[in-house]
């Protein structure tokens, strides 16, 4: 889970951008003092992610809220399972209701997808990765929510890998030099990984020594002989146009990773619902 300070930021823009000048509707309606009660279910089948988020919303509101989760970040629930019961004042689970299931069913979206691909390339050798296609703000918690789904995470910025793409090939004029200036600036234990987009710069690269080779958009004849080219001496990624109906056979070429941008870009959110009641002293 992401650290408790950066949900808590997180969280805090998510309510001010909701609120503002307050909850009008609430306020107008609901007495300060009346309890209530929540229960947050699932209306379809779902990989659960975002609990702790939405913990953190009601807190946020309300430090007096009851917050009890009924599974955990990576359950498996079917449509009609309680995610989360809930209890304190009315207001604040009607305020606090929209923003807490939009984190939810967002997680939960990128989680269930994530977890389609993975199933989809059991018994090979790849392993799912994402991408930087994140959501401005939520990165963090959408690579989170990959990982709850079985995929692992690829960088998490520009700071924490060298990827060398055609643009920067581009701008230095070759892949030879273009891994040579990563390597001089890279610590040892650094990773370099080249994107490639046919077979001559996958073997450019590979006499370059990156260690990472990746296969931008090639078929899968073009990747199998990027892979019996590179022999295991390099990793090599495929990415670009994967979906869950080419995956497999993507997988079967033998590459080590299978990157998806769509896990975050295009995750649908799932159906989550709320229901609350009022509770007389």
């Amino acid at each position: 889970m992401p650290n408790i300070l950066l949900i808590k930021e997180i969280v805090k823009k998510a309510l001010e951008e909701d609120l503002a000048g307050g909850d009008v509707t609430t306020e107008a309606m609901i007495p300060p003092d009346l309890g209530g009660q929540g229960v947050i279910k699932a209306r379809e089948e779902l990989f659960l992610a975002g609990l702790e988020v939405a913990r953190e919303v009601f807190a946020a509101l309300d430090p007096d809220i009851s917050f009890r989760p009924e599974h955990e970040d990576g359950d498996e629930l079917k449509e009609g399972e309680v995610v989360a019961t809930l209890s304190g004042r009315a207001r604040t689970l009607l305020t606090g209701e929209r923003v807490a299931l939009n984190f939810v069913q967002r997680l939960s979206g990128v989680a269930t997808l994530t977890r389609r691909f993975v199933n989809l390339v059991q018994g090979t050798k790849a392993t799912i990765v994402d991408t930087r296609k994140t959501t401005p703000g939520l990165r963090a918690l959408e690579k989170y929510a990959v990982r709850v789904g079985g995929g692992q995470n690829h960088r998490h910025g520009l700071y924490d890998m060298y990827l060398i793409k055609d643009n920067h090939i581009a701008t230095v004029g070759s892949i030879k030099e273009a891994v040579g200036r990563a390597r001089r600036a890279a610590s040892l234990a650094a990773k370099i990984e080249v994107e490639t987009k046919t077979l001559q710069e996958v073997k450019e690269a590979l006499e370059a020594e990156a260690d990472v080779i990746m296969l931008d958009n090639m078929s899968l004849q073009e990747m199998e002989e990027a892979v019996a080219v590179v022999k295991g001496w390099a990793l090599v990624e495929a990415s670009g146009g994967i979906n869950l109906e080419n995956v497999r056979s993507i997988a079967e070429t033998g590459v080590d990773f299978i990157s998806v941008g769509g896990l975050t870009h295009s995750a649908r959110a799932v159906d989550l619902s709320m229901d609350i009641t009022p509770v007389e002293d």
